[in-house]
């Protein structure tokens, strides 16, 4: 296991639990994704060894933080982030963004540029072309499936929440010891058993920022200065061969970016990206790369 430290941050509105995976001079910020924690961040802290230590902080309405009220939305989380860049460092650091998290990582580099070296961003970051007229929360529910599903259940046992998970058809075949680490840091006692700590609130209102106003993001992406990189996993979050991130929503941005390249993960789907060796592998790969690399 990776050495972990944990600490309080102050935010608006309280203060924002930061993990710190690692004990190395050169810092990374991990961004984890809508329905999850800072726990989502160990394999790749695990594999950028000893020189680096990685910050992962539960976004406000997730893990330790989920007493956080809103407002939620990128921007809070990404103003959450440049609160825990300047109590460590006062950046530039490099930022790794998963799933949404890689929406707060290009909105943070937007909204405060001083602090972020490059983005590694990870099946996120670009918007989608959705037909109009589409309810938001039936698409939300649609995309996101079992994960905010389980957000309004009770479980009886720790191993029931494995069982859950286990049964997911992204995560059947390639459960591992840092998965159930991760699903055991976000549960917490609920009458009747233990529920996740992710509030369904919080999921629900950032989800929705997609789908209702992707306006913030396409600014936030043409006011980047810094270099960007995008690994993408060919499969969805149900193990579909169908690409969160098509090619569609990426082309128009190949010429946009200042500095940008974007690789398909073979044989990786939207959770193994993140938790899988040959996905985990390619991220440390780009955080861990120098100016020129």
């Amino acid at each position: 296991m990776v050495e972990t430290a944990f600490f309080d941050v102050a935010v608006a509105g309280g203060s924002l639990r930061v993990a710190r995976f690692g004990s190395g001079p050169e810092l990374v910020l991990g961004i984890h994704g809508i329905t999850g924690s800072c726990m989502q961040l160990v394999p790749l802290a695990r594999r950028l060894g000893a020189q680096y230590s990685t910050l992962s902080p539960d976004l406000r309405g997730r893990g330790a933080s989920n007493h956080l009220p809103g407002p939620y939305g990128m921007q809070a989380h990404a103003d959450d982030c440049a609160a825990v860049l300047r109590e460590f460092c006062g950046g530039p650091v490099v930022v790794v963004g998963e799933s949404m998290g890689a929406y707060v990582a290009v909105v943070l580099a937007a909204r405060h540029p001083e602090l972020v070296e490059r983005l590694v961003l990870e099946d996120g970051g670009f918007t989608l072309s959705l037909p109009p007229g589409l309810d938001p929360q039936s698409v939300l529910e649609a995309v996101l499936g079992p994960a905010l599903a389980r957000l309004d259940q009770v479980f009886p046992s720790p191993q029931a929440y494995f069982d859950f998970w286990r049964a997911h058809p992204a995560l059947a075949e390639e459960w591992s010891a840092d998965l159930e680490d991760y699903f055991a840091y976000d549960l917490e006692p609920a009458e009747g058993g233990l529920r996740s700590r992710a509030r369904a609130e919080a999921v629900r209102a950032d989800g929705s920022e997609h789908i209702v106003d992707p306006a913030l993001t396409e600014q936030s992406l043409g006011a980047l200065k810094c270099p960007v990189s995008l690994l993408r996993a060919p499969r969805n979050l149900l193990d579909q061969p169908v690409p969160m991130l098509p090619d569609e929503a990426v082309a128009p941005w190949r010429d946009v970016l200042p500095d940008f390249s974007d690789a398909m993960v073979e044989d990786t789907n939207h959770y193994t990206l993140m938790f899988g060796e040959r996905g985990v592998e390619q991220i440390a790969a780009l955080a861990t790369e120098k100016a020129g690399g």
